[in-house]
């Protein structure tokens, strides 16, 4: 009997989005062959996701930017691509369409998507907890699954009639396959991630080696380390480091390794960090964190009015948790002054070390979805809606209208 063949496209904007992308694509082939169904993948992403086996039709890599300003610069680019992208939807009619965060163009693309009857599955839930509410109906109405990877999200979805499944977080799998045994923490190294983004890059390293250089004179035992496998990001961090050493020739040695982030942290034994999905990654790893961040000043401004703080925090670890795991610090105090203390109660031996150990494995518990597989659990949600007879109809329908 011959196959059955289902067209999946997956879109994912950013780094993150390019790993989530590719777990979820390899489980998914997994399933459809398993079902007698050839299933073909499209989308938008980057080098993971290409090596899962998705076409990519838009290469995502320098899409990923925060914050107002950044993305106007690249606004012209960001069009020319929707509109290529829904061309292709009208013409290729894929049965599915996977949405992966990203909502400033995902939620546009699928509002589309709902137009041609193509149906749409939400991978990590748009943060409608920090925009306010005024989205759940429009997600009501153009999603046929979403797919959330936070147990609290569950219940931001109550009232509506949407169809949300917590198939775990990714990140549970992809840091536990890439845990490596005979790594040893360190007690002496200290961990900078400054960011993945140029912008977070110049705002954030600054304060850090304000901070390294207190550290150092209380703590001379310390060492301090970036994880600068990016040559671009290794030579923005060469140039701010030298340019602020001409100022400040107290700074230790700060050194730039070509290992990975994921090797630090395993290996380091405190961090500071810029808010982002590696303070998640961090603390299923085990490496307690003080978190900050800064954000370009209109871009604050706009904030302000917009944005609400869910339980009232910004670091995605104390979300989860709803209560303080990792201290975190935004704006005007992100300095040495408010960093050095919060960093010396996490320290091996800290008045808070013993507590961030046993709150980051209680997370690891609740980021689980009963044992599952999260990438497994999201690619059967997947595969149950392009098998989804009615949808099948729907497509056919349009089809028809078409010809």
């Amino acid at each position: 009997m011959d196959k059955k063949v289902k067209k999946l496209w997956i879109f994912a904007g950013e780094t993150s989005g390019d790993i989530y992308g590719a777990k979820l694509a390899e489980e998914a082939k997994k399933i459809a062959a398993d079902k007698g169904i050839e299933l073909k993948l499209a989308g938008m992403g980057s080098k993971r996701m290409a090596a899962a086996g998705v076409d990519l039709l838009v290469d995502s890599t320098e899409l990923g930017v925060m914050g107002v300003v950044e993305t106007l610069r690249l606004i012209g680019t960001f069009v020319k691509i929707f509109f290529k992208l829904v061309n292709l939807a009208k013409k290729e009619r894929p049965d599915a369409v996977v949405l992966i965060d990203y909502p400033g163009f995902n939620l546009r693309f699928a509002k589309k998507m709902e137009k041609l009857n193509i149906p749409v599955i939400w991978y990590i839930s748009p943060q409608i907890w920090v925009w306010g509410k005024k989205r759940k109906p429009v997600l009501e109405r153009i999603c046929s699954k979403m797919m959330v990877i936070f147990p609290f999200e569950t219940e931001v979805y109550d009232q509506t009639k949407l169809d949300v499944s917590f198939v775990g977080h990714p990140l549970l799998e992809i840091v536990q396959e890439r845990t490596d045994a005979s790594i040893e923490r360190d007690p002496n190294c200290f961990l900078l991630l400054p960011g993945s983004r140029s912008g977070e890059v110049s705002r954030l390293l600054e304060p850090m080696l304000d901070t390294v250089c207190e550290l150092h004179k209380k703590h001379p035992q310390l060492y301090f380390v970036i994880a600068a496998s990016r040559e671009k990001m290794r030579k923005m961090c060469e140039k701010i480091i030298e340019q602020y050493r001409s100022k400040h020739p107290e700074l230790p040695e700060v050194r730039l390794s070509e290992e990975s982030t994921a090797y630090y942290q395993q290996k380091a034994a405190t961090g500071i960090a810029a808010s982002g999905t590696v303070t998640v990654e961090s603390a299923i790893a085990g490496l307690p964190l003080v978190v900050i961040y800064k954000m370009n000043f209109i871009t604050v401004l706009i904030a302000a009015v917009l944005v609400k703080l869910y339980r009232g925090y910004f670091t995605m670890v104390n979300i989860i948790a709803n209560k303080t795991v990792f201290e975190e610090f935004f704006q005007w105090k992100v300095c040495k002054k408010n960093l050095v203390p919060a960093v010396e109660k996490i320290l091996p031996g800290g008045s808070r070390r013993a507590e961030v150990e046993e709150q980051m494995k209680e997370l690891v518990d609740m980021l689980s979805s009963h044992g599952r597989k999260p990438s497994l659990a999201a690619a059967e949600s997947c595969i149950e809606v392009i098998e989804d007879q009615k949808v099948i109809e729907y497509n056919n329908q349009q089809q028809d209208g078409i010809k």
